[in-house]
């Protein structure tokens, strides 16, 4: 079977490597002309990491990452409003490991050329067309860095991974028009420092409005020192700027971290509406061609390596490849929809936000405004909606072949 994927990023690549493991032979075509280490950190929950342990990545991704025990969110003033174990600590049998996205990357690509070979990622080559009917479809390749076609594949189905502004999609969904931004901008990077809270812990202080998260994506035994990932959300729709003592609070040097850090990126928070599709004859999307979703409750990357996955083990299973795309978007679709909508409605996040609206100043009593049970109640719902439940996850994956 003919399966071409458009996209080498961490969906396409976890894509290539399970069909390769369930017998099929996959080729990635990449709009980049060099895969190099680019980005900041992802958190990758349980649920994934069992998926990309079941591909025997998970000593490799333990070793470029770090095992997150904890999550904690303060409010401006650095009032603790809810701390939950996570990863092995939360008892599951999968660590949450946080790590830096271009390392995950060249992971999966290392991982892809050693079994399928060197050819099975093609680069340069950007997809921007498709045409699919019910026994085949054909994809529209050109060359980035001049333009000009680098030719038509025609395949028995193409995956499409080719991101938030998929060229599949829009051929798809000709009308959709831009991503939605709700007027809130990131600003990304890393920077060297020694441990926040536990070591291992994810911090995220502040309010819908204005927000700070940090995380460990690295840690140099013999140095002590920590690679922490962070982001600083901002309002800017409204056109109201924050008191700047906000950013100045005790507890994490936020103007210190920022002076440490290397390039920052901007990102505006953008997602798209839940689509009533997927699939098109022998062409459908994946991770975010598919399902572009807010960075709340760290959900990007691990619904990307989850539809990866299912994909690959629909196609193993069902009778034929129309019925297998049917039981992936039947078993994909509703679900992601969900956390999209979710995480436009702050997802765990809530918390922060309901802090900050009931008792906003420092002595308010937060207990007797947002009770602990309330708060469990959120971030309950949210474990419950994308998929990593500790009471109901099961030890082995949905999504293994054989013992795996």
């Amino acid at each position: 079977m003919r399966i071409v994927i458009a996209g080498a990023g961490i969906c396409g690549l976890t894509a290539a490597l399970s069909l390769h493991g369930a017998g099929f032979a996959p080729v990635v075509y990449e709009a980049a002309t060099r895969m190099t280490p680019l980005g900041v950190g992802v958190n990758v929950l349980p649920h994934a990491v069992r998926e990309l342990a079941g591909l025997g990545l998970l000593d490799e991704l333990r070793r470029l990452g770090v095992e997150i025990d904890e999550l904690v969110y303060l409010t401006r003033h650095g009032g603790r409003i809810w701390r939950e174990p996570r990863g092995l600590a939360a008892g599951y049998a999968w660590p949450q490991i946080a790590v830096h996205r271009g390392a995950l990357q060249m992971l999966l690509l290392q991982a892809t050329q050693d079994r399928l070979g060197p050819d099975a990622v093609r680069f340069g080559h950007a997809l921007v067309d498709v045409k699919s009917a019910y026994d085949a479809t054909s994809a529209t390749f050109v060359d980035r860095s001049n333009g000009r076609s680098s030719g038509v594949v025609e395949a028995d189905i193409l995956l499409a991974a080719d991101g938030i502004h998929s060229a599949a999609r829009r051929v798809f969904y000709p009308d959709e028009g831009p991503p939605k931004w709700n007027g809130v901008m990131l600003w990304r990077s890393t920077s060297q420092s020694g441990k926040v809270l536990g070591g291992r812990s994810m911090l995220w202080a502040g309010h819908a409005r204005q927000k700070f998260v940090a995380y460990p994506i690295a840690f140099d035994e013999a140095s002590g020192e920590t690679r922490l990932n962070w982001i600083c959300d901002l309002k800017r729709g409204e056109g109201e700027a924050p008191a700047r003592e906000d950013w100045n609070r005790p507890g994490v040097d936020v103007p210190a971290l920022l002076r440490a850090s290397g390039d920052v990126f901007e990102f505006p928070m953008v997602d798209r509406d839940p689509l009533p599709r997927w699939t098109f004859g022998r062409t459908t999307l994946m991770g975010d061609a598919a399902h572009p979703m807010y960075p709340v409750g760290s959900n990007g990357a691990t619904q990307a390596i989850i539809d990866a996955r299912a994909l690959a083990f629909h196609l193993a299973t069902a009778p034929d490849v129309a019925e297998a795309l049917e039981r992936y978007e039947a078993d994909r679709r509703e679900a992601t929809g969900r956390i999209v909508m979710m995480n436009r409605a702050h997802g765990p996040d809530l918390v922060m936000e309901l802090a900050e609206q009931r008792a906003p100043e420092a002595d308010d009593d937060l207990d007797a405004l947002l009770p602990m049970a309330e708060r469990q109640a959120i971030a309950d719902r949210y474990k419950a909606a994308a998929g990593f439940d500790p009471a109901t996850m099961s030890a082995r994956s949905p999504y293994a072949l054989g013992k795996g």
